[in-house]
C-alpha cells in the first residue's frame, strides 16, 4: 500500500516510537533526518517513506524530519554537516539535484564534508501537460517547440537540476540554441503544479512520483518518459520510442553525519539496507515507479564522485557554467 504523505505526516514521533517499542533492541535511536528541500517534494517522499521503513524493520526507535530547502539543497547539507558530527542517528537525503547545485554554486560545505552511506533508487522523468491541452502528444509539443520555442513555456525544478538539464538537452536534441529555451524553474514541486494546472506552464517535467496523483486523477496527461524503457504502469512511450536518444533521470540517497567512526558507518548502512527490505519500501518502489539501484560504501562514493563530473560536463555543455 502507497504511503500517504498527507496521512504519514500527521503521526507524531511519539506514536512512531510506541510502535516500534515493542522490539528488543535497535541499531538506532531516533533518526533525524535533514530533507534538504520543502514539504511534499521528492526529497521529502523519500525521506518518510524511509523512515517508514527504519520502523517497520525495527532498526530504529522513532523518526523526526527537518525541512531545509533553498540553493539547490546546499542549504540544508551545511545545516547538516555543521550541526550532526559524529552523530549515527542523523541522515541526510541527497540526490543528482544536490550534485548538480555543488557544481554550479560552490558552496563552501560539499558533499566531501559528510559520509556517503547509499544510494537507494534511480528515479525517471516524465513530460506532463494538464488535462486541457491542445498537445495529445509529444509530436504535437514538439512541433511547436521548433516552430516557435520560447511560446513553450516548460516547468520544473530548480535551475540547474535535473528537470533543467533534462529539456536543455532536448532542446539540443532538436537543434533549438539554449537561449531560446523558456524554462521556468521552481523551488518546489507543488508551485509547478499549481502553474500547469492554471494554464502558466505549456508542459511540466518531473519525477513520476511527484506528479502521481495529478496523472492518476486525469489532471495531467504524459506524453512521454525519460527511462531506458517503458515504466510499468505508466501508459506513456519513452523518448528514446519517439526518435530522441536520451535519457531523463534522477537518483535518491542518504548520508550519515561527518566524523562516524568506521563501526557506526556500517551500522548506519545496514540500517537502511534492511528497511529497503520492507514490505513497505518495496511497495512504494512499485507505487512510485521507483527503479531499485542500492549501492553503498565507497562504491556509492565514487559513483557519486563520478555523478560531479557528469553533471559538471552536462552543465557547461548546456550553457549553464
Amino acid at each position: 500500500m502507497f504511503v500517504s504523505l498527507r496521512r504519514f505526516s500527521t503521526l507524531t514521533t511519539a506514536a512512531i516510537t510506541a510502535a516500534a517499542l515493542a522490539t528488543s533492541a535497535f541499531a538506532l535511536d531516533t533518526v533525524k533526518f535533514m530533507v534538504p528541500g520543502p514539504t511534499g517534494g521528492g526529497y521529502d517522499q523519500t525521506a518518510r517513506i524511509l523512515g517508514k521503513a527504519l520502523i517497520e524493520a525495527t532498526v530504529a526507535k522513532a523518526v523526526t524530519f527537518e525541512n531545509k530547502g533553498g540553493a539547490g539543497g546546499t542549504l540544508g547539507l551545511a545545516q547538516f554537516a555543521n550541526s550532526t558530527k559524529g552523530d549515527p542517528n542523523a541522515l541526510l537525503i541527497v540526490g543528482a539535484v544536490m550534485v548538480g547545485a555543488v557544481v554550479q554554486n560552490k558552496p563552501p560545505i560539499t558533499l566531501e564534508k559528510v559520509t556517503p552511506i547509499a544510494r537507494l533508487f534511480s528515479e525517471y522523468n516524465v513530460i506532463a501537460v494538464r488535462n486541457s491541452s491542445t498537445h495529445k502528444t509529444l509530436e504535437d509539443l514538439l512541433v511547436e517547440f521548433k516552430a516557435n520555442p520560447s511560446n513553450v513555456k516548460w516547468g520544473g525544478g530548480s535551475k540547474g537540476s535535473v528537470d533543467h538539464i533534462g529539456i536543455a538537452e532536448l532542446a539540443g536534441k532538436l537543434n533549438i540554441p539554449i537561449d531560446k529555451v523558456n524554462y521556468i524553474a521552481f523551488g518546489g514541486g507543488g508551485e509547478a503544479v499549481a502553474a500547469t494546472l492554471g494554464g502558466h506552464i505549456t508542459a511540466i517535467t518531473g519525477g513520476y512520483a511527484e506528479l502521481s496523483k495529478y496523472i492518476e486523477s486525469g489532471q495531467f496527461r504524459v506524453l512521454a518518459v525519460g527511462s531506458p524503457t517503458r515504466i510499468a504502469g505508466v501508459d506513456a512511450p519513452t523518448l528514446k520510442e519517439q526518435g530522441l536518444d536520451m535519457t531523463i533521470g534522477n537518483w535518491r540517497g542518504v548520508y550519515g553525519a561527518a566524523d562516524l567512526t568506521p563501526a557506526q558507518r556500517q551500522e548506519v548502512t545496514d540500517a537502511v539496507l534492511a528497511a529497503t527490505n520492507t514490505q513497505v519500501w518495496k511497495e512504494n518502489l512499485q507505487a512510485n515507479a521507483w527503479s531499485p539501484s542500492f549501492i553503498s560504501g565507497d562504491d556509492f562514493a565514487k559513483f557519486v564522485d563520478d555523478e560531479h563530473s557528469r553533471l559538471r560536463d552536462m552543465l557547461v555543455k548546456v550553457g549553464l557554467l
